[in-house]
Order: C-alpha cells, then structure tokens, then sequence
C-alpha cells in the first residue's frame, strides 16, 4: 500500500497538536483526521479515534505493522514541515499586502 497524498487540513499555533491531516492510499482510500501531536521534544501521529462510554478512547484505523506506522509517521510529519512552511508564506505575503 503506498501513500499516494497528504493534506494539512488544518494547522494549530497553540498546544500540543499541530495538525489535522488526510492521507490517501494507492488513490482508492482516504482516512481523515490523523493528529499531528508535538510533545516531549518530539513528532508523532495520532490515528482517529472513538471515545467509549467508559471514556477511553480506541483508534478507528491503525497501522499492524510498526515498518508501516514509521512510514506513515515519517511522511505525515515530513508533509506537515513543507505544507507548514508554504502556509507560512502565504501569511505572510497576505499580511504584506494588507500593510
């Protein structure tokens, strides 16, 4: 299965999390709403999830395999970094052209 796209839904100053994001595989399915979280100094993904009734929460989607999970990791954050920096960039030059 490979990674085919990956879009910044959304991006986040404050907090933990950095990032919503949407990847698609091999052009046939989309799984929305991957977290990008920095923490401890570090990236890392969250996958979807569901709170239960007894308030924990269970991934909706996961990779089995932790090759796949790095390589997913990997490229989401890797994403969010360029993504992050042409975001900037458009504030940028919009703020530029507001003064």
């Amino acid at each position: 299965m490979k990674i085919t796209d990956i879009k910044i839904r959304k991006f986040f100053n404050d907090g933990p999390m950095k990032a919503i994001v949407s990847v698609t595989f091999d052009d046939c399915l989309a799984v929305h709403d991957i977290k990008v979280i920095y923490a401890r100094e570090r990236f890392f993904i969250v996958m979807p999830s569901r709170k239960n009734p007894d308030g924990t929460y269970r991934d909706i989607i996961h990779p089995i395999h932790s090759d796949f999970r790095t390589e997913l990791e990997t490229a989401v954050i890797d994403a969010y970094h360029v993504q992050l920096l042409a975001h900037s960039e458009d504030e940028a030059e919009a703020q530029t052209a507001i003064e």
